[in-house]
C-alpha cells in the first residue's frame, strides 16, 4: 500500500521561499505520477504541480508558473517542491499524492490525486 508523507511547511513572509519533501513507498508499478496539490481555508483542492515516473515530465497549475518548481529522484521515492516568491493567496495545506493515470491528453495539467498523505501547512503572511 502506498504510503505518502508531505514535510517542510511554515510560516514565510511574501516574496519568501520554502521547500516541501515528500516520501513516498510502495508505489503501485503503474501510478503515472507524484503530484502536489493544496486547499486553502474555504477553497477546493487545486493541483499545484505534477511530475511524471516516466521522463520525468513536469506540467504546472497557471497560478505557480515560474514560481514553483518540482524534482524527484528517479524512482519518485523522495519528490521536491521548491516554491520562490511566494504570495498571500499560496497559504494552504500542500498534499503529495499519486495520481494513478494520465487523465487527459489535452489538459495542460493531466494529473490527478488518487491517494495522499498528511498534508503540510504553508503560511505567507507578513
Amino acid at each position: 500500500e502506498v504510503q505518502l508523507q508531505a514535510s517542510g511547511g511554515g510560516l514565510v513572509q511574501p516574496g519568501g521561499s520554502l521547500r516541501l519533501s515528500c516520501a513516498a513507498s510502495d508505489l503501485a508499478s503503474n501510478d503515472y505520477a507524484i503530484v502536489w496539490f493544496r486547499q486553502a481555508p474555504g477553497k477546493g483542492r487545486e493541483g499545484v504541480a505534477c511530475i511524471s515516473r516516466w521522463g520525468g515530465r513536469t506540467y504546472y497549475a497557471d497560478s505557480v508558473k515560474g514560481r514553483f518548481t518540482i524534482s524527484g529522484d528517479s524512482a519518485l521515492n523522495l519528490v521536491y517542491l521548491q516554491m520562490n516568491s511566494l504570495k498571500p493567496e499560496d497559504t494552504a495545506v500542500y498534499y503529495c499524492a499519486t495520481s494513478r493515470y494520465k487523465y487527459s491528453d489535452y489538459d495542460p495539467f493531466p494529473c490527478g490525486w488518487d491517494v495522499w498523505g498528511q498534508g503540510t501547512l504553508v503560511t505567507v503572511s507578513s
